[in-house]
């Protein structure tokens, strides 16, 4: 849990690189501002970057990048906050939609690693449940006629 946070909190900042480019593009190139402001979006995007890493380590790759679609609203948010932007209503049922898809993808995730979980201490049993199965080439060796045992 505190990883998926994690995540949202670093998608929060990065979303903020738009604003940053965009604030960038409207300066004469090379002038301090437009300077200032690109080197703002590196500085994000290169604390992204190594934050992206991190959140890869600890949640499937899967689950990071669907997670990546909550940039869409916050882009909106910073869209009105900042540059006075407005939220029209097929805005919000797009934002409603990617929300959905969100939830929905974290969910079949979560019962797809339980389930995996669930075989994973299934096969750890061996055949007569004691949790002993050893290795394939214990198994197999164990099957393996006995030397006096072929014709």
């Amino acid at each position: 849990m505190g990883a998926l946070i994690g995540l949202h909190l670093l998608l929060l900042v990065y979303s903020l690189s738009g604003f940053f480019s965009k604030n960038a593009a409207a300066q004469p190139v090379m002038s301090f501002q437009f300077v200032l402001l690109y080197g703002g979006m590196l500085a994000i995007l290169f604390g992204y970057a190594i934050g992206w890493q991190q959140v890869i380590k600890r949640l499937p790759l899967t689950l990071a990048f669907a997670n990546k679609a909550v940039t869409v609203i916050w882009g909106m948010v910073w869209g009105v906050i900042f540059f006075g932007e407005t939220i029209t209503l097929p805005m919000v049922i797009g934002a409603a939609l990617v929300m959905a898809g969100v939830v929905l993808f974290a969910v079949a995730d979560g019962q797809d690693q339980a389930a995996q979980s669930a075989a994973a201490q299934g096969s750890e049993a061996g055949p007569d449940g004691d949790g002993a199965a050893g290795s394939a080439a214990e198994r197999r060796a164990s099957q393996a006629p006995e030397e006096g045992d072929r014709p």
